[in-house]
């Protein structure tokens, strides 16, 4: 299977941020069939576990498993090694959990690049939480962060060199990510329509500009799942998607 649709330029992955199983099926029939590429993240799986993945992908569904595992190398080589026999496409680690670690967790995984080539589970390595700006990053690292994007790159060079699959980053820094690591794939959450409200995010972009400047996946959370309609409003995004640059 492909991993991006050769009509896209970049694959949507709608967050199921809800707390229970239930509430995930409700989600998706209100979402449609045009929601078969999910994020399952920690409130959900910490909820529910692997039946939740279970049943989505029952439905067809893939399954991006959002945990951001950050342990020793081999703790998280075994947690990679359970998340790729589920059949999850993506897995998060931290990439402040350092090369040892991400590499650890890309042989757990067994795929080498992963997902990107069609076989096993890609592992992303989270580089900045989007909820972070650089003064408050400075204060979680103790040390001065003078510039956001040199920071992400340095931690995309440390996912550059584990051979992960791929990268998580805001929207401001997907193009010198691509620029600087064309190997990697962007994933880039925080996403907001035009005019959406920011919420608990320091850096956002619209999916549209996200995709132009290279994020190979698009996380699509409440401007989509908290819609009157989200069925709609996701189509609307895949139409704009699928339409020239």
């Amino acid at each position: 299977m492909a991993l991006v649709s050769t009509s896209l330029r970049a694959q949507p992955i709608v967050a199921l941020d809800v707390p229970t199983l239930r509430a995930a099926q409700d989600l998706c029939a209100r979402l449609g069939s045009g929601a078969d590429f999910v994020k399952v993240g920690l409130e959900l799986y910490t909820a529910e576990g692997p039946r939740v993945v279970e049943w989505m992908q029952g439905q067809g569904k893939r399954v991006f498993l959002d945990l951001k595992l950050y342990d020793i190398p081999n703790t998280v080589r075994g947690a990679a090694r359970s998340a790729a026999a589920m059949g999850v496409s993506l897995l998060t680690v931290h990439g402040y959990g350092g090369a040892a670690m991400v590499e650890a967790a890309v042989e757990g995984a067994g795929s080498g690049t992963g997902y990107g080539n069609g076989n096993g589970t890609g592992i992303l390595a989270v580089t900045v939480l989007t909820s972070f700006d650089a003064q408050s990053l400075g204060v979680s690292l103790g040390r001065e962060v003078p510039e956001m994007g040199a920071e992400v790159l340095r931690v995309a060079g440390v996912a550059q060199a584990a051979r992960a699959h791929g990268i998580v980053c805001s929207g401001h820094e997907v193009n010198a990510v691509r620029t600087t690591y064309p190997s990697l794939a962007p994933l880039v959450p925080g996403l907001r329509l035009d005019g959406g409200a920011t919420h608990d995010q320091a850096r956002v972009a619209t999916p549209l500009r996200a995709a132009a400047d290279g994020a190979r996946y698009l996380v699509l959370g409440r401007a989509v799942t908290a819609a009157a309609d989200p069925a709609a409003v996701l189509a609307g995004i895949v139409a704009d998607l699928t339409g020239p640059a």
